[in-house]
């Protein structure tokens, strides 16, 4: 019976295949086999339905840029779709700095989540809780809501899943830095944003009192910002605008009191960028009078200045006023994060998965596998291997190690024959087992760690949500070992992040880029391509009008000075 119903399902496939092209988006044909019920689609044979009939359950925990970008390209009509976040709404992170200076209001960069699956078909539930423990083994979350739900007696209830996608995000880091916590804005999210912006114009406002010194008054203007990444840089950039385009008119008897300054632990201001673009920034900033302290570290801070450390100048203690922004205290090495494969299936647990902040990707080292590598390399057997047997293997070895090809790249080398040359600069014939593990023992030094971006995040929600709307009857879970010329059991290629190039915007209308192909550029017109991506990157068109409508008013009529 079961074998009838399966060629029931593979003839349904066939008649699909052999529909036109320009149809076959629009079919959709659904095939019961016994309890299990298939869809075909797109010449695609998917199991949707356990087998009591339902569909399988796919939980989703949080609503950043992993999350919400899975949410948003799941198929709903494939999978019985339930969210749990502490917030019904994603935010356009990388728009925050704006939010913080009135550039741009608060409610124009955030999607309710409802709003982003409301238009699609299929089952989906929305939880306003966090989730505060996870049962792999019987497959239940459990979380807890303040909303006012007075589920069993304590706002606890518990949620069961097929798969599970946990997508929270991560805490700042302060490294134990007595006084961050207490005395510190952090920027990641829109209440954040909210905070900073009201603080900002409450240090102008107690500022223009009548009964404040000359020192009290710089005091409390003067602005500072731990951390000399893009967010920080950013910062910087749209408070300075703030205050000359905009506070100074309004404020003109304090506006010589103002002072931004921007500590950095390094030697220099976006480190990750080009040289290039770095030494425009700080001159920039220097000729606007941001005060940059590079090689400075701070150990402490209290509500009334700020302790950092130097090799040359020792301890220093600096006053400020505006409670201060902190960024760029995370670090990859220092994170209490989830390890996955390549697949983004957490380790050691079965149907969960995990992206975004929260996650970090344990790579497979090519020294663990290197006997299984040269036992497939090595199809005749001979116990060694020549340069042509090497190459008909190197581009499963590329997509499975993708530190092989760093490796070969940093070394300025154009492929194996380079790798195999010994001390005399002659090339090796053939190698041996232990002659190969010679020959790759430095690959796995090449290993990179994501960075902790939206879009690394962003990547890797589509990724996932594409892996699951491909998910085949045959095989539930996109898994495997390396898959090495037909050989391995994975169906979906390991998620490889494309870096899509970085801006940084640094006030007074320039924006410094930096783009696949080595391409760098800073001045007025990267603003404008600023602008646009940032526009085209939005969730909804609701969200986009929004924010070009106030980019368009700010032009206009400038910044709102409210504290609102």
């Amino acid at each position: 019976m079961a074998s009838s119903g399966m060629s029931l399902v593979r003839r349904a496939a066939e008649a699909v295949r052999r529909t036109p092209r320009w149809q076959k988006r629009l079919v959709v044909l659904t095939v019961g086999v016994g309890t299990l019920t298939y869809a075909v689609q797109d010449n695609r044979v998917l199991q949707i339905c356990d087998g009591t009939g339902n569909k399988k359950k796919v939980v989703i925990l949080g609503t950043g840029w992993a999350g919400a970008s899975f949410l948003r390209n799941i198929d709903t009509s494939l999978y019985d779709v339930h969210v749990v976040s502490p917030r019904n709404y994603f935010t356009f992170t990388p728009l925050l700095p704006s939010v913080t200076c009135g550039t741009v209001e608060a409610r124009s960069i955030v999607e309710p989540v409802r709003n982003i699956v409301r238009k699609r078909n299929g089952a989906f539930r929305f939880w306003e809780a966090e989730c505060f423990k996870i049962d792999p083994t019987n497959k239940k979350i459990h979380c807890r809501s303040d909303v006012g739900t007075n589920i069993n007696g304590n706002g606890e209830f518990s949620v069961d899943y097929d798969y599970l996608i946990v997508s929270v995000g991560a805490r700042p880091n302060t490294f134990n830095t007595p006084g961050v916590t207490e005395n510190c804005h952090f920027l990641k999210e829109v209440e954040d944003a909210q905070k900073i912006r009201k603080s900002v114009l409450k240090c102008f406002e107690r500022a223009s009192l009548p009964n404040l010194s000359e020192e009290e008054r710089k005091k409390n203007l003067h602005f500072v910002v731990i951390g000399g990444g893009p967010t920080g840089v950013e910062f910087a950039a749209e408070l300075h605008d703030f205050v000359n385009g905009d506070l100074a008119k309004l404020y003109p008897d304090v506006k010589k009191y103002v002072n931004i300054s921007v500590i950095e632990a390094g030697g220099h201001i976006l480190t990750m960028f080009d040289k290039r673009i770095t030494k425009f920034a700080e001159e920039k900033f220097k000729r606007e009078g941001i005060d940059l302290k590079t090689n400075f570290k701070v150990v402490k801070v209290s509500d009334k200045d700020i302790t950092m450390t130097n090799s040359d100048t020792g301890e220093v203690s600096v006053p400020y006023g505006c409670n201060l922004k902190l960024e760029e205290f995370i670090l990859q090495g220092s994170r209490r994060v989830l390890a996955t494969d390549e697949w983004l299936r957490v380790q050691g647990c079965e149907d969960v998965y995990a992206i975004g902040d929260c996650a970090t990707i344990a790579q497979r080292k090519v020294m663990e596998d290197v006997a299984a590598i040269f036992r497939v390399a090595d199809k005749d057997n001979s116990g060694t291997l020549t340069v042509e047997k090497i190459k008909h293997v190197l581009g499963d070895i590329y997509e499975r190690y993708p530190q092989m090809k760093l490796y070969l790249k940093s070394n300025q080398m154009k492929g194996f024959h380079d790798l195999l040359k010994n001390s005399e600069g002659k090339e090796s014939k053939e190698l041996n087992i232990e002659e190969f593990k010679k020959a790759l023992a430095q690959v796995d030094s090449q290993v990179k760690m994501l960075p902790a971006t939206a879009q690394v995040a962003s990547q890797q929600g589509d990724y996932l949500a594409r892996c699951f709307n491909r998910m085949q009857t045959c095989e539930q879970n996109p898994e495997g070992p390396i898959r090495i010329r037909g050989e391995g059991r994975h169906r979906f290629k390991p998620f490889r992040y494309r870096h899509l190039g970085q801006f940084a915007p640094l006030g007074g209308e320039q924006t410094a880029a930096q783009l696949p192909g080595d391409w760098v550029h800073v001045g007025h017109s990267t603003q404008w391509l600023w602008y646009s991506v940032y526009a085209s990157k939005q969730f909804s068109w609701r969200t986009r009008m929004l924010v070009v409508s106030d980019w368009g008013k700010r032009f206009i009529f400038g910044r709102d000075s409210s504290s609102l």
